[in-house]
């Protein structure tokens, strides 16, 4: 009988558990805060990413950049405290504001310099910009159900087995995948498309946001990942590195990065296989250590 009463209470509490999350969730729906899932549109991610950021404690180093940033896997770093706040269709411009507007900052910000022609999304920026302050009581358990749920679908990987399973792949010959359509139709766009004027506009952004974050105490660093040779050759290319570089003279404030470039693969000659992104990370890492970082 006991047994029977045990198992009858359990059912009630999981019966409240769930007819609680279900009120949380329209009540969230309603007010336009549905809660996040996993990535299903490239703005649900970059939510997930955001709400995830915003959430943790803050991390010794964090990229920012646009889908060629973001192929850079957080989990293909040896060093844990590394966040990965790139915008897949987005701008670099969007989350350095985020991180400016934000109480803590990180030791290290390493920034995209690959594409700089998309503007900032003032939406993002908006939500997820200040510190938890700013969020109402009524909120907090709405959000406390989200990371809860964020933390059980995002577990971290075991690092010992995500490195050898990273090592087993760089074992491996690079891709004989003939992306040959895909990088004719890429550098075609490429060499039509004139980058000049919203380039300059991020990149004096990009200037003034990064002044700000060092005068804080933050080092930012800018980087270009490496394209395939015909994308390198582009307009597009060559004109946007023409404004960054008169921008930043100084080459102290870059990350040359030297990854093995005979063994990386792009799918599409712009964003880096699996295997190239992790040799572009180690070089990365490979980088900072030579400067002390």
């Amino acid at each position: 009988m006991q047994k029977i009463s045990m198992l009858s209470w359990l059912i009630k509490c999981a019966g409240v558990a769930a007819v609680m999350l279900l009120a949380c969730y329209t009540v969230n729906a309603r007010l336009g805060l549905a809660l996040q899932q996993p990535a299903v549109t490239t703005r649900d991610g970059s939510l997930v990413t955001l709400n995830r950021y915003v959430r943790e404690p803050t991390p010794d180093i964090v990229l920012v950049g646009s889908s060629v940033m973001w192929r850079l896997k957080e989990e293909y770093f040896s060093r844990p405290q590394v966040r990965n706040l790139a915008l897949a269709g987005g701008s670099p411009v969007t989350s350095l504001n985020i991180l400016a507007e934000r109480r803590s900052l990180p030791k290290i910000i390493l920034i995209e310099t690959n594409v700089l022609t998309r503007a900032p999304d003032t939406a993002l920026i908006e939500k997820f910009s200040g510190g938890v302050g700013a969020e109402t009581l009524f909120l907090r358990p709405i959000r406390a159900a989200t990371a809860a749920y964020e933390t059980w679908n995002h577990a971290t990987p075991d690092p010992a087995q995500a490195r050898a399973q990273q090592d087993r792949l760089l074992s491996e010959p690079p891709s004989t995948f003939d992306n040959k359509v895909y990088l004719d139709r890429a550098v075609e766009q490429m060499n039509v498309e004139d980058p000049t004027k919203p380039t300059r506009t991020n990149v004096a952004l990009i200037k003034t946001l990064i002044e700000d974050l060092q005068r804080r105490g933050t080092r930012a660093l800018l980087i270009h990942i490496p394209f395939a040779p015909e994308i390198e050759e582009s307009r597009f290319v060559r004109t946007t590195k023409e404004i960054v570089d008169q921008a930043f003279p100084d080459r102290g404030r870059w990350l040359p990065i030297k990854p093995p470039m005979s063994g990386l693969r792009w799918a599409d000659g712009v964003h880096l296989d699996e295997r190239s992104a992790l040799l572009v990370v180690r070089a990365i890492e490979s980088a900072l250590a030579a400067r002390g970082q």
